[in-house]
């Protein structure tokens, strides 16, 4: 059906100055990944552009700058010290917006890498645990090269691509990296019970991964017929899908699926998305899509924050001017959720840092960026509270605020923003 070459052949197609896409998280091709960077003494200034992926980013090591540019629309933990190091930049973009990028050419790719199953008798390949923009990235490069691996999830929905659409095949049998949930903290539980206690019946969920929305999972197990329109997940919805609390049956667009962009998670998450009809995997300008998501009533967004000021603002991509993360699709799904019949943006967070520094301020750090504006968010949760900022002053804001606060910072939060206020 198709001719398989070695990572090693396949990467000479890439020349100096060319820029590369890398399909995103857990589906990150790592066998091309780790050929490319192995050329790195041949090429000079080859742009890697890319969101959050999993594993190893060995182009991105400073002593290869010269070869390799990071441009990065999320920013993970593995690339995050090109910003300082001089090697990697971040471009600003919602998620809802990344694919526009490529169809229009303001970023011109020359090749995109990209992870898939393996074809099935038809000749059509999955893209797995991870769409995003890789659809877009496909149709506008001018050449792509695949990683076939028998361990990629065969997913349904809108990521299956003929293997005529792929230039060069590389074939391997690895493992996708794997994260096993941790069991949330007090803190994490007490904000799960918060959050838990604002979704109704028949709502649609949005919530990434991580602790806290594994917390607000866990409390979810006595709810019916809720339904799950995200950009990611990851196991904590598995057992709410299985227990019949997650079924879709009452969503306004995709009823009766699970719908995503990537997934990440545990081994058990693989095996459960694999030929699973249930979870549809579309592209990000399809999940994020406002229009789309404001259709499914009782839309829930559950996200979080670097810290929140007192009149609402919400910074949750950088720390000061120091950039930590990105917009991702928080924007997408607040305002899709607050458009909705019944639908509740959410912001949960603790009210703390682990070294005791409070996130709910007076003001946001100089340099911070607004991702979430004061006009835009509706609930804050620590796991002090539940503050609703929603049509309210900001007189009755700041009090909401500084009222979920941790104890030990409330005087003085209230005490510097009017002093602030007061010039």
């Amino acid at each position: 059906m198709y001719k398989a070459i070695s990572a090693e052949e396949a990467v000479k197609i890439i020349k100096s100055n060319d820029k590369i896409y890398l399909q995103a998280a857990a589906a990150a091709p790592q066998v091309l990944i780790d050929a490319l960077t192995a050329r790195h003494e041949e090429l000079s200034n080859v742009q890697i552009c890319q969101l959050h992926t999993e594993g190893k980013a060995p182009y991105a090591d400073p002593k290869y700058k010269d070869s390799f540019h990071v441009n990065s629309f999320f920013i993970g933990k593995n690339v995050r010290h090109t910003l300082k190091a001089g090697n990697g930049s971040y471009t600003p973009v919602f998620l809802s917006e990344l694919p526009l990028l490529f169809k229009r050419n303001i970023i011109d790719l020359q090749v995109a890498f990209i992870h898939v199953s393996i074809p099935d008798r038809h000749g059509y390949c999955s893209l797995g645990v991870s769409v995003e923009a890789t659809l877009a990235a496909i149709d506008n490069a001018d050449f792509v090269i695949a990683q076939v691996n028998k361990q990629m999830p065969r997913t349904h929905g809108a990521g299956i691509i003929h293997f005529s659409e792929i230039d060069a095949f590389v074939e391997c049998n690895e493992s996708l990296p794997a994260h096993d949930m941790v069991e949330p903290s007090e803190i994490e539980t007490q904000i799960g019970i918060h959050v838990a206690g604002l979704i109704e019946d028949r709502s649609t969920l949005q919530m990434g991964i991580g602790n806290i929305p594994n917390a607000v999972l866990m409390r979810l197990t006595n709810h019916k017929d809720l339904g799950l329109h995200t950009e990611m997940f990851s196991d904590g919805v598995i057992d709410l899908i299985l227990n019949d609390v997650i079924t879709g049956n009452y969503k306004g667009v995709n009823r009766g699926r699970a719908l995503s962009t990537f997934l990440m998670g545990s081994q058990r998450l693989y095996d459960y998305v694999d030929d699973n009809p249930y979870i549809e995997m579309r592209a990000s300008n399809y999940t994020n899509n406002v229009d789309i998501i404001k259709q499914n009533p009782k839309m829930v967004a559950i996200n979080s924050a670097i810290e929140v000021d007192v009149t609402g603002q919400v910074c949750a991509d950088s720390i000061g001017g120091q950039m930590y993360s990105g917009v991702g699709g928080q924007m997408d799904f607040i305002r899709g959720a607050s458009l909705s019949e019944g639908g509740k943006a959410i912001i949960a967070l603790p009210s703390a840092t682990k070294s005791g520094i409070s996130r709910i301020v007076p003001s946001l750090k100089p340099g911070a960026g607004v991702v979430t504006t004061r006009s835009h968010v509706h609930y804050v949760v620590t796991e002090y509270g539940i503050a609703n900022l929603y049509g309210k002053t900001i007189k009755d804001r700041v009090k909401a605020l500084v009222n979920i606060a941790h104890p030990d910072h409330r005087e003085t939060i209230d005490k510097q923003y009017f002093e602030m206020i007061k010039g």
